[in-house]
């Protein structure tokens, strides 16, 4: 059949052509769309090339038609017998994407598609071939990323739970007049954070950095109740920062009768000048630490994340000085937005 369809009906075809404007199915888009493209006279040749298809998906697509009218324009595959990417397969399958090949005693650390479907054939008894297994991937929402690095937490975990236990009754049972914050520190740095980005066909975008990397450094306090965020600017990250963070908290909460600081085990929070300027304070500001190791316990760490996607990652600013106005401006609409968030939901 290298010519055109047989004479169809106009009705046949006006029916066609409403399959193709209404499907949101894209196999079935594209199978009206072949015989329409056929029905209109273009050759096999033409019709393949102007789908996107192979000559053999014209040929075979037509073959459907001719034989069972629009019916053959549904998805053959219905007719391969039992199906094979189940409830079952697809929740065992999402199981074992979660969990690393070494545990099913592979050498390699990280998947592959040839891997997944030999372990499943072992566990289910289902084998289907890779372009099957890329649709079962899609199917149940998996991707490949960068796996987040961690550390373990050296303390036990009745030990982790009860700090985290501690602290969380901490907030939830504030005394009248007082203050809780989390603290941490970012960097800043002048040279980009390189990031994800969408580009184009072919096109790989190009970020340019100054060369000479720059530094500069916050810490910063996020109120655990408002979202209200303080912090300040150094060169460095010493305990002179961290020291300055605490004056000016006392400064943003001067009717606060103690403003409880929740924060990570970094050694500017516990060094000896520390000590002195909360010692000189008079209890008024209290340190909780985390566990070690615990970064996703600590709420302004997604701040953080976010100041870097939304402004160093990729950036193209020429200097320090415009870097950081772009920095002060995403921190104060931050505060802004939660502070409105608080005052609508009170």
């Amino acid at each position: 059949m290298d010519g055109i369809l047989p004479r169809v009906p106009d009705r046949v075809k006006r029916s066609v052509s409403r399959r193709l404007r209404s499907t949101r199915d894209a196999g079935m888009h594209r199978r009206c769309l072949i015989v329409i493209n056929l029905i209109n006279g273009r050759t096999v040749a033409h019709t393949a090339e102007v789908v996107g298809v192979a000559p053999s998906t014209v040929r075979r697509v037509a073959q459907r038609f001719v034989e069972l009218g629009e019916a053959g324009l549904l998805d053959g595959r219905q007719d391969n017998g039992e199906v094979k990417l189940d409830e079952r397969y697809l929740s065992i399958l999402d199981g074992l994407v979660r969990s690393s090949p070494e545990d099913h005693g592979y050498r390699r650390p990280t998947w592959t598609r040839e891997m997944l479907v030999k372990t499943m054939a072992k566990q289910t008894g289902v084998r289907i071939h890779l372009g099957t297994m890329s649709r079962a991937l899609k199917q149940i929402g998996a991707r490949r990323g960068r796996p987040r690095p961690t550390v373990k937490c050296p303390w036990s975990e009745a030990a982790k739970n009860a700090r985290l236990r501690m602290i969380r009754r901490l907030i939830e049972t504030l005394p009248k007049g007082h203050v809780a914050v989390y603290e941490d520190e970012v960097d800043v740095h002048l040279n980009p954070k390189i990031g994800l980005d969408w580009m184009g066909k072919g096109q790989q975008k190009e970020v340019l950095t100054p060369g000479q990397n720059i530094k500069q450094y916050l810490a910063g306090a996020m109120n655990a109740i408002t979202g209200q965020l303080t912090w300040v600017e150094a060169d460095k990250k010493n305990s002179m920062l961290f020291i300055a963070l605490l004056h000016e908290l006392r400064n943003a909460y001067p009717r606060a009768k103690v403003i409880h600081v929740i924060l990570d085990n970094y050694k500017i929070h516990c060094s000896e000048i520390t000590q002195a300027v909360l010692a000189s304070l008079d209890g008024r500001i209290r340190l909780h630490f985390l566990p070690p190791y615990c970064p996703q316990h600590n709420k302004i760490e997604r701040l953080w994340q976010d100041l870097h996607a939304a402004v160093t990652r990729n950036h193209r600013c020429p200097d320090m000085p415009s870097l950081m106005r772009r920095v002060r401006g995403f921190l104060q609409r931050r505060t802004g937005d939660a502070q409105a968030r608080y005052l609508k939901a009170a």
